[in-house]
C-alpha cells in the first residue's frame, strides 16, 4: 500500500524538539526517508535511540548557526546516498528553549544586542545558509521543495499578558524573525520557480508541550478553537506540504493556529 510521502527524502533542522521529532515520527510512518539533524545532546541522543534500527532514518550532528557544518552537511549526505528533495528549515532558539537552558527574559530596553544578534543568526541567518546551500547543490538538479517553519507570531502581535508570571516569554527577536522566514520564503519561491523548485511557510500556533493549566486558559481564550494544539496536529499540515499533492503550492504561508490569526 502507497504511503503519502513514498519516494520523498526529507531533510529537517532542528528535529529533537517536541515539532521536529513528531515531524520525523510520522515523516518515517508516511514512506519518507528521513534525514534528521540538531545539535549534539540529550535531545539528539533521544531522537536516535526512538529510530535506531529503521533503515529510513540517518541522524547527523548539525549547528545551523555554523557556516562551515552548513556549507558540508548537503555533501556529506548525498555522498552517504541520500538525495533530500524535502527540505524543513525547523532548527529555531524559542522562549522555552531558553528557558529549559536555565536563561533569564530580559525586558526589551535590557535586551542585549548579542542576545539578538543570536536569535537572528540561529532563527533567519540559519535558515538562509541551508536554503542556500540548497540553491548550491540540489536546486535544479532534481524537483524539490523547502518549507520553512515560521510561527503563529509571524505576521500577528504578541500577546504579552499571557505570559506574566510565567517562566518564559515571548521575546522580540523571535516574532521578528519568523516574520523574516515567510519574507524568504517569498522572495526564493519567484527565484526558484524556473528550476523546478517550490517554497512555502507553515506557521505553528500554539502547541502544546507541558504547559501550566494557567498558560493553558489563557492561551485559549484567544484561540477560536479554544485550546492549545497537539504536535500531531501540526505534522498533519507539514506532511501535505512536504508530499506532492503540495506541489501547485509555492510562495505561501499556511496557519495551522486554531483560528488564532482569523480573529
Amino acid at each position: 500500500m502507497s504511503t503519502q510521502l513514498d519516494g520523498r527524502t526529507v531533510f529537517i533542522t532542528g528535529s529533537g524538539g517536541v515539532l521536529g521529532s513528531t515531524y520525523v515520527r510520522r515523516m518515517l510512518e508516511q514512506g519518507a526517508r528521513v534525514v534528521s539533524t540538531d545539535l549534539p545532546g540529550a535531545r539528539a541522543d533521544a531522537l536516535q535511540a526512538a529510530h535506531e534500527g529503521n533503515g529510513n532514518f540517518r541522524f547527523y550532528d548539525m549547528d545551523v548557526s555554523d557556516e562551515a557544518q552548513v556549507t558540508d552537511i548537503f555533501k556529506r549526505v548525498m555522498a552517504d546516498g541520500w538525495n533530500p528533495n524535502v527540505v524543513l528549515n525547523n532548527a529555531a532558539i524559542t522562549g522555552e528553549m531558553l528557558m529549559g537552558a536555565g536563561k533569564s527574559f530580559p525586558d526589551f530596553a535590557d535586551t542585549t544586542v548579542d542576545d539578538w544578534n543570536k536569535t537572528m543568526h540561529v532563527n533567519l541567518t540559519g535558515a538562509f545558509m541551508v536554503a542556500r546551500q540548497m540553491d548550491r547543490d540540489i536546486v535544479g538538479s532534481y524537483p524539490c521543495t523547502l518549507i520553512n517553519v515560521a510561527s503563529m507570531y509571524a505576521l500577528n502581535g504578541a500577546h504579552h499578558p499571557i505570559y506574566d508570571g510565567m517562566p518564559f516569554k515571548n521575546f522580540s527577536a523571535y516574532g521578528v524573525t519568523k516574520a523574516g522566514i515567510h519574507g524568504l520564503t517569498v522572495w526564493l519561491a519567484g527565484y526558484w520557480a524556473k528550476r523546478q523548485a517550490t517554497v512555502n511557510t507553515i506557521a505553528p500556533g500554539a502547541v502544546f508541550n507541558g504547559h501550566s493549566e494557567e498558560f493553558q486558559k489563557r492561551v485559549s481564550e484567544l484561540i477560536m478553537a479554544g485550546r492549545m494544539c497537539e504536535p500531531d496536529e501540526i505534522a498533519d499540515a507539514m506532511l501535505f506540504l512536504a508530499s506532492p499533492q503540495a506541489g501547485y503550492m509555492t510562495g505561501q504561508m499556511v496557519n495551522v493556529d486554531g483560528g488564532f490569526s482569523a480573529w
